[in-house]
């Protein structure tokens, strides 16, 4: 039995960052935002972050999105260029 697809909370301040970011660019990072909401993930695709206990990472071309396990829902924390959601952990 497949596990339920549970939706992905993407707080509102990381909606506008995702918005205002090129359409071809926003559907390809939207679609593996929605894709974490079926587990199991594939392993080269999202990466726990070290030194963090619920934080994992997923690479998008260019652009990173870090979002945590914690519940039911993935919660999106940060989006942006590769190098700029890990500054500030």
């Amino acid at each position: 039995m497949r596990p339920r697809a549970v939706p992905n909370r993407v707080p509102s301040a990381r909606a506008r960052a995702l918005s205002a970011l090129p359409r071809s660019r926003q559907r390809s990072l939207a679609s593996r935002i929605d894709a974490l909401a079926n587990p199991p993930f594939p392993p080269h695709q999202v990466t726990k972050i070290e030194g963090e206990e619920h934080l994992y990472r997923l690479r998008v071309g260019d652009f990173g999105v870090l979002f945590t396990l914690t519940g039911d829902p993935v919660t999106i924390v940060k989006i942006g260029p590769r190098r700029d959601p890990y500054r500030n952990l």
